[in-house]
């Protein structure tokens, strides 16, 4: 039986007269990769940041790793990883003194070339992040969030904007954290990136979830319906194309 490491009951984000969060409820399981999806609007960002204990409930009950936010938000706080934004990173200081600095602010003492190599950064050290391309921002920033050795981390649209290869690389990253143990919850607008992480994913809408399950079954079940696409679906797509003809090695991303 899988083990709940979080538990969403009944949660509501009100602002004003605007219910962005509408009573919704849902579980993930200890060692999965967790979609949330849904457009712009849905809720799922909202939803996301009232786990991360970075914004305040209207109503309803949230549990991590057993410990109830209502209670002990400080000590979820240490239980998890939330992936920064590139902007936030001190400018003037290398990898090595940013990852040393946030080990500082966690009080976990971190051995800053071990984690840089995780996410295969090693040769980047001694750079600043502004010197850094796209693919390595990221892979630095998700470095980041296992700084404080989390048992979940949250991803918010990691490959936004990386070129295939790239977001090829960094999926195999996520894969790689989750064997290690590591459960991870992502949004993301790519549903193929969705289909491929992805153990289980629920879909958002207008603050609510109209469907939670893996996404082999929710194909399944709209086939089983009858849904037919207009065009004839092809053993691969241009990105794989791509990725074939240029290599999956780590670049310069």
């Amino acid at each position: 039986m899988q083990k709940t490491i979080i538990s969403v009951r009944d949660l509501v984000k009100n602002y004003g007269s605007f219910q962005a969060v509408q009573s919704i409820s849902f579980d993930v399981y200890e060692g999965e990769i967790f979609g949330l999806l849904g457009p712009n609007g849905a809720g799922k960002s909202t939803t996301l940041e009232i786990i991360e204990t970075l914004r305040e409930k209207t109503s309803g009950k949230v549990f991590v790793d057993g410990i109830d936010l209502d209670k002990q938000p400080a000590e979820i706080k240490k239980n998890i990883g939330v992936q920064l934004q590139t902007s936030g990173f001190y400018p003037s200081l290398n990898l090595v003194e940013l990852i040393r600095l946030f080990g500082g602010l966690y009080n976990k003492s971190v051995d800053p070339l071990a984690l840089l190599k995780k996410v295969n950064l090693e040769d980047k050290a001694l750079n600043k992040s502004k010197e850094l391309s796209g693919g390595q921002k990221q892979r630095f920033s998700i470095a980041t969030t296992l700084i404080n050795q989390p048992k979940i981390i949250f991803l918010d649209e990691p490959t936004t904007g990386l070129d295939p290869q790239a977001r090829r690389n960094l999926w195999d990253l996520i894969r790689e954290i989750r064997l290690a143990g590591t459960t991870v919850i992502i949004t993301t607008h790519y549903m193929d990136e969705a289909e491929q992480l992805c153990d289980r994913i629920a879909i958002m809408d207008q603050g609510k979830i109209i469907k939670l399950d893996s996404p082999d079954k929710m194909i399944d079940e709209l086939v089983a319906g009858g849904f037919e696409r207009p065009k004839q679906v092809k053993a691969a797509n241009l990105e794989d194309v791509f990725i074939h003809l240029t290599g999956r090695e780590m670049r310069d991303e």
